[in-house]
């Protein structure tokens, strides 16, 4: 795109509005198509679950403590390295000791095999009885009542998925005298201004720190399209570390 192309854009919370055609097309530009006079786009979002739904929503402002289900999960990893990023302790859980080693290279501070030991009891241990402040969830159902155990006074719980179920009972008694909350995040549902807006938050905060190299996707192994079949297989086996990735 022309430096006078440029010059036409106006910006609005995310969105790029192209208004002069004739300059986006020009011999001297690097693209054979562009927006039409008029068409509103929005930029390509950071994603990896949009940095981990912002950061967990902002790591709940003054979270110290951080807990990762699936810490050796694409997402997972990514969210070891934010969270350490932001300064935060964090706790994992994963089902083998390559994976739980493979989390603790990524900075996580206390891994747990949840196939070996009890997390809540752990966790308990390691905070003096307290609990943490922050939980990533990517199980749903049938991990609740055991993550509304392990959180501290002012709690949250971030669900961002639901491999274990999608309905349980819960003990509201405790989670109101804890002042626990649950919060379901997700980007699909929202407005185009409030996904601008968070994708713009996380193009500030976060994105600096992939670009430096402090922040990095882990790749396990990559499949060329046409093996797509054998990608999904290898994802069956739960036995990858990060993320899994198809090559057009």
């Amino acid at each position: 795109m022309t430096a006078s192309a440029k010059e036409t854009h106006r910006r609005t919370r995310g969105f790029t509005r192209v208004t002069n055609d004739n300059e986006a097309n020009s011999s001297s530009g690097r693209s054979s198509t562009s927006p039409r006079k008029g068409r509103w786009t929005a930029k390509c979002p950071p994603s990896l679950k949009d940095m981990v739904e912002w950061s967990f929503d902002h790591m709940s402002i003054n979270a110290s403590r951080t807990k990762i289900h699936g810490g050796s999960s694409g997402i997972g990893t990514f969210a070891i390295q934010i969270a350490k990023h932001l300064g935060v302790k964090v706790f994992v859980t994963a089902g083998s000791e390559e994976k739980l080693a493979a989390c603790k290279d990524l900075g996580a501070d206390v891994c747990i095999n949840y196939k070996a030991e009890d997390f809540v009891a752990r966790i308990k241990e390691e905070t003096d009885g307290k609990g943490v402040d922050v939980i990533l969830d990517n199980i749903g159902a049938s991990y609740l009542q055991r993550n509304l155990n392990s959180l501290a006074v002012d709690g949250r719980l971030f669900i961002i998925g639901f491999m274990g179920g999608v309905t349980t009972e819960v003990n509201l008694q405790a989670m109101l005298a804890r002042r626990l909350t649950i919060q379901a995040a997700g980007l699909r549902n929202r407005s185009l201004a409030n996904k601008a807006q968070i994708v713009s938050e996380v193009e500030k905060n976060v994105w600096p720190a992939v670009v430096s190299g402090k922040v990095k996707p882990v790749i396990y192994k990559t499949f060329p399209l046409s093996e797509a079949a054998e990608s999904h297989k290898l994802m069956e086996t739960s036995s990858h570390i990060g993320k899994i990735l198809l090559i057009p």
